[in-house]
């Protein structure tokens, strides 16, 4: 499958040999094993910590284990245990919420892969006040992605919005047109329409 440039993460090499293909699939059947052995000796230390993934780098000469902590954790002594017990060096990282779902989520709500999973190159906030100004349902359920934060896409067209209403009066206001004086009960910000309540109640 062709990758365009925007897909391509770190310096292209060359062409994935044979037998770089085969290291690949022993890395890969590695890494379940490293799993369960981390999952075992992490709960063996009683350490508050969850892992969620690792990452065996290809070469093999390094570990990096990624896991969840509502806390900061002391992981010296376990980070030496890791270490004896693979062979490798070990890195620990933990992730916050948004990091796992970019990391272990697959499908969102519209049925196509996460963004954050696929083309986010970096997570900027997203706030309530982006979601108001689209006139989005203020329901968690389905304001929420698979993170249980915001969806990034409500930036998406944040600015467009905001562009847009810019170029209307606002709610509330007196206005004049060719039917007469009225206030702005309401705006369509991408239709730019307005419902007007004119002085005679008309609408």
């Amino acid at each position: 499958e062709y990758l365009g440039k925007s897909d391509v993460v770190g310096k292209i090499l060359r062409l994935a040999t044979p037998e770089d293909e085969r290291m690949r699939d022993e890395v890969h059947q590695a890494e379940q094993t490293i799993f369960a052995d981390s999952k075992r000796l992490i709960s063996e230390s009683g350490l508050p910590m969850q892992v969620v993934d690792v990452e065996k780098v290809f070469g093999g000469e390094r570990i990096v284990i990624y896991y969840l902590s509502e806390s900061r954790v002391d992981f010296r002594e376990l980070v030496k245990t890791l270490t004896k017990h693979f062979g490798s060096r070990v890195e620990m990282r933990q992730l916050g919420i948004r990091d796992e779902a970019k990391l272990l989520a697959d499908y969102g709500d519209c049925g196509k892969p996460v963004c954050c999973n696929t083309h986010l190159q970096e997570m900027p906030p997203v706030s309530m006040k982006m979601v108001k100004a689209q006139k989005a349902t203020l329901d968690p359920t389905k304001i929420s992605g698979r993170c249980g934060r915001l969806k990034c896409c409500l930036r998406y067209e944040y600015e467009t919005y905001e562009s847009y209403r810019k170029e209307l009066p606002k709610v509330g206001k007196w206005v004049v047109t060719k039917q007469g004086k009225g206030r702005v009960l309401s705006q369509e910000i991408l239709a730019q329409k307005l419902l007007i309540s004119y002085e005679d109640n008309r609408r």
